[in-house]
């Protein structure tokens, strides 16, 4: 029976977005899925830009407790945001924040090709940060990409960002939900450091809570 405390709205909108090779596709499917299996009705639409030469990628997705919705969340109706790359982040908060959403942005940019070339600038991290905090009703900037390198894989940084979810969602994204779908997905080398990584990512969210 799904308990009314999981889903505080219907549909819940929750919107993952960064840059091709971030596993922003990985962790949509595993949040769906997770959810999926507590009874949850889960619609899931992707949109990509030039993904291979790290192109932005946005997963919508619509969860709900009895029926399906259009894939794609309208403009301003996201409760949730999750982004594994800053300016992704803003720049979904911009088409897609409202006074009530949350968001969770991992600290570390990715440029693109023109400020490579020196051809556009990428804003500061302090002005991500105070443009999300407008765009948001709570905002939580997260240095995922460095606590992942530390384990050895700048991609755990979405695993990272999970566990930072699991922490200040109302959806039922537990620890042992993670598990199941862990030994379901991955390897068995790989499951001691994806725990690792989830278990930081909760840690990184508490730490945060903490200061502010």
């Amino acid at each position: 029976m799904i308990m009314s405390e999981m889903l505080p709205k219907d549909p819940y909108n929750l919107i993952i977005t960064g840059v091709g090779g971030q596993g922003n596709v990985l962790l949509s499917r595993m949040v769906g899925v997770m959810l999926a299996r507590k009874g949850l009705e889960v619609t899931i639409g992707e949109s990509f830009g030039a993904a291979q030469r790290g192109g932005s990628v946005m997963s919508h997705l619509r969860i709900s407790r009895s029926g399906t919705w259009s894939p794609l969340i309208p403009r301003g109706r996201a409760d949730a945001v999750i982004a594994l790359e800053p300016a992704e982040g803003l720049r979904v908060l911009a088409l897609y924040g409202n006074p009530r959403v949350q968001a969770l942005l991992n600290t570390r940019p990715i440029y693109p090709i023109g400020v490579t070339a020196g051809e556009a600038a990428y804003p500061s991290l302090e002005s991500i940060r105070r443009a999300a905090e407008g765009l948001s009703e709570r905002c939580w900037l997260l240095p995922a990409t460095e606590e992942a390198q530390k384990l050895g894989s700048p991609i755990l940084g979405n695993i990272i960002m999970l566990g930072a979810f699991s922490r200040v969602s109302p959806l039922s994204l537990d620890r042992e939900a993670f598990e199941e779908i862990l030994w379901e997905m991955f390897p068995e080398d790989k499951w001691k450091v994806n725990l690792q990584a989830y278990s930081i990512g909760e840690s990184l969210i508490s730490a945060e809570n903490a200061r502010s």
